[in-house]
């Protein structure tokens, strides 16, 4: 019969202390990386498998995380939280820890999930995507101390919790800097209805960088629910009414559907998205891309800190977007 393979199998294994191993199993974060990748392999040689049971009595914790999946709309912007999932666990497999994918159809019902998989699951934190104004997901959790982490920033009180966000201001900024750059001056805005979080922020980058460049953007700027419809039909009136020689859009959904409207009435108007979806790519499309993985793994980042010790309520991260430059613009 073969040996049990056990902790201090592989600290011999990797010519470490028990309490290091045990630490790579538990809180990677706290290793060295060469101790940490030494240890991997020697766990990986031996084939050594922890037993999960008598870990989560003796640390209690499930070591499972929950993400909401969120539908899938047209297929287009959808994928961009797909993205982000696949970093989140990736990354939090790294860490020990196991992300469990629920969805919801509205905030009530998400809340809802929240209360039925805490009563049938031991879950250790949320990771919460897509926070708004007035946000009852968050404050659901913290009312009953449930450790979570957002993607994305609490609007109305940026010190409330650790979050994780991408600069969508300073995304349209440069998406608008390189349309000046290349002569434009009649830069065209579609985007979502004034109360969005996201959407405010990334009309704030557009309309600022505008104006820094002494150009008056009345009449430039659509609001609309996201979707290719909508784009195409918002991008034919403002091409009809304001005559923009370039058009900055919310999303690619948006930027698919005023490119649709100028290839059909004003082919040399340039069209720029935001998220550079696998479509956008496909199409040719410039967008603003967000980088998902590192948002991902600095959310987990940020939960494993929530979950080793008090936590800061100033935790935060604003990560940086790049425009990606294709034909459209």
């Amino acid at each position: 019969m073969a040996e049990k393979v056990t902790i201090a199998t592989v600290a011999r294994h990797a010519r470490v202390s028990r309490q290091t191993v045990s630490n790579v199993l538990n809180a990677p974060h706290i290793v060295r990386e060469e101790t940490r990748l030494r240890v991997q392999e020697a766990i990986d040689a031996l084939g050594y498998r922890a037993n999960q049971a008598a870990r989560q009595m003796r640390t209690g914790r499930s070591r499972l995380i929950a993400a909401r999946i969120e539908p899938t709309r047209d297929g287009i912007n959808g994928s961009v939280l797909d993205r982000f999932l696949h970093g989140l666990t990736e990354a939090a497999e790294a860490a020990g820890y196991r992300v469990m994918l629920y969805t919801a159809i509205d905030t009530d019902r998400e809340i809802a999930t929240y209360d039925d998989l805490l009563g049938a699951y031991d879950l250790d934190a949320f990771v919460l995507t897509g926070t708004d104004h007035g946000d009852p997901r968050t404050e659901w959790l913290a009312r009953r101390g449930v450790p979570f982490v957002t993607f994305g920033r609490p609007w109305d009180a940026p010190d409330a919790h650790p979050w994780v966000d991408v600069d969508g201001a300073s995304g349209t900024a440069e998406a608008t800097t390189h349309l000046l750059a290349a002569g434009h001056r009649r830069i065209g805005f579609l985007g979502w209805p004034a109360g969005s979080g996201v959407g405010d922020d990334r009309r704030a980058g557009w309309r600022r960088t505008l104006a820094a460049a002494g150009v008056d953007p009345a009449g430039l700027d659509r609001e609309t629910v996201d979707g290719i419809a909508e784009g195409e039909r918002h991008a034919r009136g403002l091409l009809a009414e304001a005559a923009p020689t370039a058009l900055l859009c919310a999303s690619d959904s948006l930027a698919l559907g005023a490119l649709q409207a100028v290839r059909a009435d004003a082919p040399d108007v340039a069209v720029i998205g935001f998220d550079d979806t696998p479509v956008a790519a496909a199409v040719g499309l410039t967008s603003v891309s967000q980088p998902l993985g590192e948002a991902a793994a600095r959310c987990v980042d940020l939960l494993t800190a929530v979950l080793d010790g008090p936590h800061r309520t100033t935790d935060q991260v604003l990560l940086q977007p790049s425009l990606v430059r294709r034909h459209t613009a």
